[in-house]
């Protein structure tokens, strides 16, 4: 027998098999089951969460068709969605939606930068602390209500009003989380900074704001929250446009289901608003070992 034929035989008998290559692709398939996975997993949270809501639009519509329920107090869902069609043909909901947006992003962007600049400087100085928070604390605990009539009064019923009504709400949820992020740092990362000669600035910059940021995030997640509940009071108090007008003005017009849409629209665009958030925080927050995202 030569040597290759010798070679070629296995202690037991058999022939020897030369070992089969890697699969062409299995690396981008294991990709692809992954994705499929994550996406079955993200439909069946979908599902898990649509299925309470479901079940009560369900009950809501059958109520109605039986008329257990008056239309003039609570529409069927199926009067609200003709509304909400209603409108979206005639672009009225979209105009009054983008006129919400606006006043909204604009309050928040106004009251934000404003937490966040006064939540950095009472968190990073002790001086402006003393200074600042207690009467920030005192204004944080007056209900925001409380403040639209006064500010109305001092801006009237145009859109400075509104904004600012925005702002004020927008405001102290940034500060605070922005303040405690800051004073909550470990206290291990200035002596690391002191090991590897970081300036004071670079170790604001480089340590001390990136140990904040799950704070700081949360605190844009809450004003983002607050500014949107904001423009509702400020558009119901006096408004001759927006979401929060299309409301009052179906209340005094007595159309419920408008009111419903108004209702809707308003919840559709805060979860929409609040999912994005998450997104970010997955985004910038995924090194920490808790994140639940």
């Amino acid at each position: 027998m030569t040597n290759s034929a010798e070679a070629a035989l296995q202690p037991n008998g058999g022939v020897r098999q030369e070992a089969a290559p890697a699969a062409a692709g299995s690396g981008p398939k294991r990709t692809a089951r992954r994705r499929v996975r994550g996406f079955k997993a993200a439909a069946k949270d979908f599902a898990l969460g649509a299925a309470l809501p479901a079940a009560a639009l369900i009950a809501w519509q059958s109520a109605s068709s039986a008329g257990l329920i008056s239309p003039a107090f609570l529409p069927s869902p199926l009067a609200i969605l003709r509304s909400f069609a209603r409108l979206a043909a005639s672009e009225q909901l979209l105009h009054h939606l983008l006129v919400s947006m606006g006043r909204a992003g604009l309050g928040f962007l106004l009251g934000a930068a404003a937490g966040l600049l006064l939540g950095l400087a009472t968190g990073l100085f002790r001086k402006a602390q003393y200074l600042l928070d207690p009467s920030i604390q005192a204004l944080r605990l007056v209900p925001h209500l409380a403040l639209a009539p006064l500010i109305i009064l001092w801006f009237g019923f145009g859109e400075a009003s509104k904004v600012a009504i925005i702002s004020s709400g927008a405001f102290f949820p940034l500060y605070v989380n922005t303040f405690l992020g800051i004073r909550n740092a470990d206290n291990k990362l200035f002596e690391v900074a002191r090991v590897l000669g970081f300036s004071p600035g670079k170790t604001v910059t480089r340590l001390v704001l990136p140990a904040a940021l799950p704070d700081v995030l949360i605190g844009i997640r809450l004003s983002m929250a607050v500014a949107w509940i904001g423009l509702v009071v400020a558009e119901l108090i006096g408004s001759q446009s927006g979401i929060g007008f299309l409301i009052n003005e179906a209340k005094q017009n007595m159309e419920t289901d408008v009111i419903f849409v108004g209702i809707a629209v308003f919840a559709m665009v805060g979860k929409l608003i609040d999912s994005l958030m998450r997104a970010v925080e997955r985004k910038y927050l995924h090194w920490r070992d808790g994140y639940q995202g």
